[in-house]
């Protein structure tokens, strides 16, 4: 069993993400963890980029052939990469934080749209977007409030362009379908509404919510962990 990482949008080095819920993790479990690189966020060649969202899912499908079994942990937009990654015979549980579970043909720009205050996006007029109007304060006011001002600025050194792509390309699977699923709503979440997040929750096996923002896997690695333990012994 091993589990695989798959970080949001607009950032860098997932496994910088995913740490301390990783060393915790294999502490308690032994289960090993590892986070992909998503290409549309620069993650890869430089020609991978313009792929999007499609080239982000081939990196995720190219992880899962390598394993036997594994927990996928969308966080995100990485729910969506889940989704078009599709169904896979090495996934042997989804587990979602703040996340989204889209229908096939649902777009991450379509469903970020619907939010009543979205997180400010802008065109860098080169195939790529951006965070718009943030600095690292008040990066990390909204997106880590519960974690120190170090970390929120270690987050903000990661904040990076993404290819359009990312946002815009409809989704043709649909891989959490018939997939056994939790999802993990944060409760002081300040990017993803509570509405969004108790919607795509709804379309899981199981979900839970914790009091925390947008990055538990950050500023609580413990309650993550205890979600991964209870979701090992259910199977």
């Amino acid at each position: 069993m091993e589990l695989i990482f798959v970080h949001g949008a607009l950032v860098r080095d997932g496994q910088w993400w995913w740490q301390r819920t990783a060393e915790l993790l294999h502490q308690h479990t032994g289960i090993r963890s590892r986070a992909i690189a998503l290409p549309s966020c620069g993650e890869g060649a430089p020609e991978e980029v313009a792929g999007g969202l499609i080239a982000d899912a081939a990196v995720l499908r190219g992880a899962l052939g390598e394993v036997d079994s594994a927990i996928v942990v969308g966080h995100s937009y990485g729910g969506t990469v889940i989704a078009e990654a599709g169904q896979h015979p090495a996934i042997a549980h989804l587990l979602y934080v703040s996340s989204y579970l889209p229908e096939v043909g649902q777009s991450q720009g379509a469903i970020m749209n619907g939010e009543v205050d979205p997180v400010s996006i802008g065109d860098n007029s080169d195939g790529t977007l951006g965070v718009s109007g943030y600095d690292a304060t008040s990066f990390g006011a909204r997106f880590l409030q519960d974690a120190d001002d170090e970390t929120q600025h270690q987050a903000w050194a990661r904040v990076t362009a993404q290819a359009a792509g990312a946002f815009t390309t409809p989704t043709s699977a649909a891989g959490w379908e018939g997939i056994d699923s939790t999802y993990i709503i944060c409760g002081q979440d300040r990017s993803t509404s509570l509405k969004l997040q108790r919607f795509h929750a709804s379309r899981a096996t199981h979900s839970v919510e914790l009091q925390t923002g947008h990055h538990p896997f950050i500023s609580r690695p413990d309650l993550v962990v205890e979600q991964v333990l209870e979701l090992l012994q259910r199977r």
